[in-house]
């Protein structure tokens, strides 16, 4: 059994997605193997995802969700299904692979410098030996989203909506993913919420500086998904109200 199980939702992403690059992280990295949810794709998709998925049955598995449920159940789906005994990290990466997946070992090693971590975030900072390839208008909409989001969760958090995450496979993590999220937009900063408005703290949540993050054109996400996402992060505040040490506010 691989200790990676890596979810990457899927939705019309027949022009963009790249089985190459996974062909080659299953040949470099030998302990991961990967969950590809079908979220309702009007294309040829679930055709290419069912390809690779043929050359790699025991590494490569697809979830076929139908109709379209959106990006949140369909990690949440894959979630449930990577979460599985013997796997040590289950964790989402967004399809058009903005991160590359040779930052997975990154992420492992990140957990085992610091074994009380529970969520480690991918964090797209611009530093020096780092390439973060990001338009101005996302990097500077994305600041004002991160201040938000800190400020409802009570945590200093720089990069809540990179879409490279990896959690640690026990029952608390699992417990974030048994309900449908309440927010569609923002489902990260939600699972932030669960896990600190559970048994989880701040202590156990650690952001990873990406090495190399690109902006890949075809993105879903259009300006008004922002509005939106500042919506959702009222709903949140209200749901799960939390203070500056990680417990529920009373």
């Amino acid at each position: 059994m691989p200790r990676v199980q890596i979810v990457i939702p899927c939705y019309n992403e027949e022009q963009r997605f790249d089985p190459d690059a996974l062909r080659r992280c299953l040949q470099n990295q030998p302990d991961t193997s990967f969950i590809l949810v079908n979220d309702g794709s009007t294309d040829g998709t679930l055709a290419k995802l069912e390809a690779l998925a043929a050359q790699h049955p025991k590494r490569v598995h697809v979830v076929d969700q139908a109709p379209n449920q959106g990006k949140a159940e369909a990690v949440r789906r894959g979630m449930l299904v990577a979460i599985t005994p013997g796997v040590d990290f289950a964790g989402y990466w967004d399809a058009d692979l903005a991160t590359p997946l040779d930052e997975i070992p990154n992420f492992v090693d990140a957990f085992e410098k610091h074994p009380d971590t529970d969520i480690v975030l991918g964090a797209r900072v611009a530093m020096v030996g780092r390439i973060i390839e990001r338009s101005a208008l996302r990097h500077y909409g994305g600041r004002v989203f991160a201040t938000i989001a800190s400020t409802v969760l009570d945590l200093p958090v720089y990069d809540t909506q990179c879409g490279a995450k990896l959690l640690r496979c026990n029952d608390t993590i699992r417990s974030l993913f048994e309900k449908p999220f309440g927010s569609r937009w923002v489902f990260d900063v939600e699972i932030l919420a669960r896990y600190l408005s559970g048994p989880g703290t701040a202590a156990g949540i650690r952001e990873l500086p990406l090495e190399r993050w690109t902006d890949v054109p075809g993105s879903k996400v259009k300006p008004l998904d922002f509005f939106r996402g500042v919506l959702d992060l009222t709903r949140i505040h209200h749901r799960y109200r939390l203070r500056a040490d990680g417990s529920p506010s009373e």
